[in-house]
């Protein structure tokens, strides 16, 4: 499945374009998968990473009250920080603390995605550009909203943790300490 999934998005002459459309057609069924770890062996094993990313961004944009029409970037990954609400209750029952648990995993998985793969190696070109920028040893442009500070983040870290406090009061779990680290 991962494999046809990569290649599907791959096609089309716009892997940005595919990696939507699919995504735009899976999502209804993640929020159905019914264990955490059902949904984590799928978003960990998926071969592209665009289309992982966009999968994500969707998983937020749902879990947000007033979602962004923004696109992706550091900049949105921040507003969803701040935005979101824990992930939407899935089938199966879990403690608080395991749902936020869940958000930092995939708010992490979510950076990853995004800023590793896309940015680095090009992937929201089609494989023949790709092949021309890697001759080239062309630099991935970014975006605008690519540009945040240190202080941007730190700022939203902190709100974020205070909101985290309030529903879990304090100490956090070891997990949740661990991932909040990763995530800074």
């Amino acid at each position: 499945l991962q494999r046809m999934l990569s290649m599907a998005v791959e096609v089309d002459k716009s892997p940005t374009c595919s990696s939507r459309k699919i995504a735009d057609d899976i999502f209804p069924f993640i929020l159905n998968i019914p264990l955490r770890s059902q949904r984590e062996a799928l978003l960990n094993t998926m071969e592209s990473q665009l289309l992982r990313c966009r999968l994500l961004e969707l998983l937020f944009q749902h879990s947000c009250d007033v979602p962004t029409t923004s696109s992706m970037s550091l900049e949105k990954v921040l507003y969803f920080l701040s935005h979101s609400s824990v992930l939407p209750q899935f089938q199966d029952e879990t403690a608080t603390w395991q749902r936020w648990d869940e958000m930092l995993q995939y708010l992490s998985l979510l950076l990853l995605s995004y800023h590793v793969f896309p940015l680095a190696e090009h992937l929201r070109t089609s494989a023949s550009d790709r092949m021309k920028l890697i001759a080239q040893k062309a630099k991935p442009r970014l975006q605008d909203s690519d540009d945040i500070s240190q202080l941007d983040v730190q700022l939203k870290m902190n709100d974020f943790i205070s909101r985290m406090q309030k529903m879990l009061g304090e100490p956090f779990p070891p997990q949740i300490q661990e991932k909040l680290f990763m995530l800074q």
